[in-house]
């Protein structure tokens, strides 16, 4: 058997970030071939991440960004289990990397960008080695893009939230303190569509029953139910659509009277928004 030594040992966990207890064994069982150990210590991903695959992975890095032209916006979440791992600075730095990958080669959605190559490997791949050196189920569960424009993203101090947005027009007074209120708005206020012509149809309905349901059990009749219904339905088209939303920088107007104080054709065309649960 190789003499291992803490400098190989050291160098071993310099190239892969894992621990050094790992490094060592990894490097005893490889008989010092480095090669090698880095295999055993993938497979050692690949076996946690099976094991762990039935865990719940609620915590993790929420990201966003546009691209160098500023006319399209993605963001992410990378899931692992426990707060601790998601604030640590390899974690989030990993993160950024699969999110400026993504914007670079203009992925387009989720199934795209886990195939997509880093380093050599699938982020998916990635991901996996990741989760030997954490210990941790990590998952890549959303990615999201808007295009427009202009593009402009938010990432809540904490990383557990961001936004995104496109708007139909570039040449605006203002447009960078109009699209960064924009995505803010949306952080803050987390609207379901951008008017509610847009609200899905399902949610209507629910929305509407709800609100019958309500009215039902505080006795009111059958016909009355149905216009409270209604009445309830606009307050929440009100409450959760973004330009009928009370602007968050001055609530005496909407977004939408903001938006058209600056630019009558000013519109919002796209917004995502991504949290942890």
């Amino acid at each position: 058997m190789s003499n291992i030594t803490a400098a190989d040992v050291n160098k071993l966990r310099q190239k892969t970030g894992a621990g050094m207890m790992h490094c060592k064994k990894a490097l005893v069982e490889a008989e010092g071939d480095f090669e090698k150990a880095i295999d055993i210590l993938r497979k050692k991903g690949q076996k946690l991440a099976s094991s762990r695959a039935g865990r719940e992975a609620r915590e993790g890095v929420v990201l966003s960004r546009t691209n160098d032209d500023a006319n399209k916006a993605a963001a992410l979440i990378l899931n692992c289990e426990t707060g601790f791992v998601a604030q640590n600075a390899e974690v989030i730095d990993f993160a950024h990397a699969i999110l400026n990958l993504a914007v670079t080669k203009d992925i387009s959605d989720l199934d795209e960008l886990k195939a997509a190559d880093m380093n050599g490997r699938s982020i998916e791949e990635n991901i996996t080695d990741m989760i030997g050196k954490t210990g941790e189920k990590m998952e890549l569960s959303a990615y999201e893009v808007v295009a427009g424009a202009r593009a402009f993203a938010y990432t809540h101090p904490g990383n557990r939230i961001a936004s995104i947005a496109a708007l139909n027009k570039a040449d605006v007074a203002d447009i960078d303190i109009i699209g960064k209120d924009i995505v803010m708005q949306i952080a803050a206020m987390s609207p379901v569509a951008v008017d509610k012509d847009d609200v899905d149809p399902m949610i209507i309905e629910k929305e509407i029953e709800i609100g019958k349901e309500q009215a039902l059990q505080e006795g009111k009749p059958e016909e009355l139910a149905e216009k409270i219904a209604m009445g309830k339905l606009n307050k929440f088209f009100k409450e959760s659509t973004l330009i009928n939303q009370d602007y968050i920088m001055d609530s005496k107007k909407t977004v939408g009277q903001m938006l058209a104080a600056n630019d009558k054709e000013l519109k919002v065309i796209a917004f995502k928004r991504l949290s942890l649960s």
